[in-house]
């Protein structure tokens, strides 16, 4: 896999009574490590990255609001970066969906949680993208709120892979 071009993005949504006065946000990182094999009947997919490396991209926010965001998501209310610092995903089972389409089944660690996740992929010649929705909560997260829980981050967030091959 080529790390200098693969990267993960996690999109994160709002709720809640006054979401309207709040952000949607956009993190993104750098793959770290990672390999997947096209050449045999069941490919393998595994990706580490650096929980420390993601960084909020939010362009609507000034750049004290930021980091404020970015300091909550890596701070020991939400990832917990200094005791949980990667997330990993190793497929376990691929089934084709259709010309240069895959639904991938695997293991997803984040916050020192392992979950089964479902990830659909397209691509092929060595580029492929790919999303999972998954349970911040399943991963022992609570998603943050705000004003006394009007303003929130949903629950359910937006996992999406680019890898790219050498």
């Amino acid at each position: 896999m080529d790390v200098t071009r693969s990267t993960l993005t996690v999109r994160v949504f709002k709720t809640g009574l006054l979401s309207a006065f709040s952000h949607n946000h956009e993190i993104r990182a750098p793959i770290s490590r990672g390999s997947f094999d096209e050449s045999t009947d069941l490919p393998l997919v595994e990706l580490n990255v650096d929980v420390r490396q993601l960084q909020a991209l939010d362009p609507d926010l000034s750049a004290k609001d930021r980091a404020e965001v970015q300091q909550t998501m890596l701070g020991p209310t939400v990832l917990d970066s200094a005791r949980f610092p990667e997330i990993r995903f190793r497929s376990l089972t691929v089934e084709k969906a259709g010309e240069g389409k895959w639904r991938v089944h695997g293991d997803l660690t984040v916050h020192g949680e392992a979950r089964p996740v479902l990830v659909e992929v397209s691509g092929g010649l060595g580029h492929y993208r790919g999303s999972a929705t998954v349970r911040q909560t399943d991963f022992g997260i609570k998603p943050v709120t705000f004003a006394g829980g009007a303003i929130k981050v949903k629950d359910e967030v937006r996992v999406e892979f680019e890898i790219f091959g050498r």
